[in-house]
């Protein structure tokens, strides 16, 4: 018996945390007087011999003693009895009406995008626990574990985003499973409760929607256009056909891709945030196809990760949402700025996680990583130590800076390397004229960059995980939107050779995403490639069934290492 109450506190102390403060706080009984109604059934006994034996052979003040003493004193409150089984008029054991209202939703777990068999397990069986105090309180016990197991998932979900990748940098949010067993077994609607713990996130509730109606045998995609060779104005081409019907275009004699279909193919471009050069390359041939099929595990996949977020994002927050390499500040849930960004190399990824940008920098140093100094500063300057000065650097010793002709370099190598570095505030600094903190561990963070041309291209994944914002300056007007004494006017007033910073009165809270589906405006859905792979690590770790993807098409083929950047 001991160890089945010992698995129940164990499970309440892993999803532990603080409960909505709508629920009631069980803690608040130890404050005052507790008294503890003596057990009136064999039942009863059996659960207090239990819940007696974990409380009190837990280290005092430790998570499994708090979370015993709040059963224990829950418990204690209504005489040992049981919150989920009622004792029919025959004396057959039954599930009680709150119990019953849970199993139906457990029923109907898909409808969340959660799987029935995880809540309703074999052990959920009254059947079996007739006339048997031991087998009741397991049955008790068993069916307090799945309604918080379904809390769990339907709260933060059911992966733990760190087992899909490292580089997902998400602490679930924290949930007092105790106030929540009494909330559910005290309401008359315990099936609200529960659903009060979904997400409310507009994009969420949309995809769930999709979800309801999404019909994979009946996907409405429209006839492919061929690949073929990047197609420019004034050439002839066998696709200009089938390519006037998709944009709307008047049929015309020959082949040409002439002046009508180029101005239709830069208003469609327009559209969707590729370059408006009308010239269809393999991104735009990619967008024309419907971009990469959506299916049910992406709708799974996508609502679990907005499980993982944050239940307040701020009414005024910045979203960077990684598959889109874009960037959007968004006040009470509307976008109001939007801009292009460059994210973390494939190999150099940039992490997923929250947190609140509190600087800003104005002409920044920048402090060079140690995995840059090692794999690409220190070669160069053992080769060659005029290095650091060509690229405008610091050479730091414990904080000082050194000149490298001063260094006998015979004595270091790549791997005892003892210098910081930094690169000094001028036209070539890798961060550009400004950059944006939200202080983490990863080092990473927003700001600007010397090298444009690669905000041109529809694929932008090319820095070592810091995020480069293609109009600095317009976001950090819109940035400073409630700061009465910061503005554009006064961040370039800034510009100069000296470091500057700037700490804005209200801090802003930004979220580094990974959605490879986003909703539109007229609640349509579109997708996104897979940059880093999480959308596809994520679905095998969910077990759900994977169908053979059309590779993803991007405008440059050939990689792109951008030396020396963040």
């Amino acid at each position: 018996m001991n160890k089945i109450l010992v698995c129940l506190v164990a499970a309440l102390a892993g999803i532990g945390g603080a409960w909505p403060a709508a629920a009631q706080d069980i803690a608040s009984l130890a404050v005052g007087p507790v008294i503890i109604a003596p057990p009136q059934t064999p039942l009863a006994q059996t659960i207090k011999s239990g819940l007696s034996t974990v409380y009190y052979s837990a280290a005092r003040d430790s998570a499994a003693y708090i979370e015993a003493q709040k059963l224990y004193f829950f418990y204690g409150s209504r005489h040992f009895e049981p919150i989920w089984l009622d004792e029919a008029a025959n004396g057959e054991v039954v599930f009680s009406a709150p119990a019953r209202k849970i199993l139906k939703l457990f029923e109907s777990a898909a409808s969340e995008g959660l799987r029935p068999s995880d809540y309703l397990t074999p052990d959920l069986d009254p059947a079996g626990a007739q006339g048997d105090p031991l087998k009741m309180a397991a049955l008790e016990t068993a069916f307090s574990t799945a309604a918080l197991r379904y809390a769990s998932h339907i709260y933060n979900g059911r992966i733990r985003p760190q087992s899909v990748s490292e580089n997902l940098d998400i602490a679930p949010k924290p949930l007092d499973t105790a106030s929540l067993l009494v909330e559910l077994a005290s309401s008359p609607d315990p099936v609200a409760v529960l659903a009060a713990l979904e997400p409310v996130h507009p994009e969420f509730l949309a995809l769930k929607a999709a979800l309801a109606s999404f019909d994979e045998t009946s996907l409405d995609r429209p006839t492919p256009i061929a690949e073929g060779p990047t197609l420019r104005p004034g050439m002839s081409d066998p696709r200009v056909p089938l390519l006037r019907t998709r944009l709307g275009v008047p049929a015309a004699d020959g082949l040409v891709y002439d002046d009508v279909l180029v101005d239709a193919m830069k208003a469609f471009q327009g559209t969707l945030d590729l370059d408006v050069d009308g010239v269809m390359g393999p991104a735009t041939l990619a967008a024309l196809n419907g971009g990469v099929p959506i299916t049910r595990a992406d709708i799974l996949a996508n609502m679990e990760r907005w499980r993982w977020m944050p239940r307040e994002l701020g009414a005024f927050n910045v979203l960077v949402n990684i598959p889109e390499f874009r960037l959007a500040i968004n006040r009470d849930g509307v976008e109001q700025y939007t801009t292009r960004v460059v994210v973390g190399t494939t190999r150099n990824q940039t992490p997923i996680f929250s947190d609140n940008i509190r600087h800003i920098v104005v002409n920044p140093y920048w402090n060079v990583p140690s995995s840059i100094i090692k794999g690409e500063v220190a070669p160069a300057v053992l080769r060659n130590p005029g290095y650091i000065e060509n690229q405008n650097m610091d050479l730091l010793y414990n904080g000082s800076p050194v000149s490298p002709w001063q260094v006998d370099w015979s004595q270091v190598s790549t791997t005892n390397f003892p210098f910081r570095v930094r690169q000094r505030p001028g036209p070539g600094n890798a961060l550009g004229q400004i950059k944006f903190l939200f202080p983490n561990k990863h080092d990473v963070y927003l700001h600007d960059t010397p090298s444009k041309s690669l905000f041109a291209r529809s694929f932008r994944a090319y820095s070592h995980g810091c995020v480069r914002v293609q109009n600095p300056m317009e976001f950090a007007d819109a940035l400073m939107a409630n700061e009465p004494n910061i503005s554009r006017a006064s961040l370039e007033a800034m510009f100069g050779p000296s470091e500057r910073w700037v700490n804005p009165e209200h801090q802003i809270p930004v979220h580094i995403t990974y959605f490879t589906i986003r909703v539109e405006a007229d609640g349509s859905l579109r997708s996104f490639g897979d940059v880093y792979g999480h959308n596809a690590n994520l679905i095998a770790a969910m077990g759900l069934d994977q169908p053979d993807l059309a590779p993803e098409i991007v405008a440059d083929a050939e990689p792109v290492v951008d030396e020396l950047s963040p």
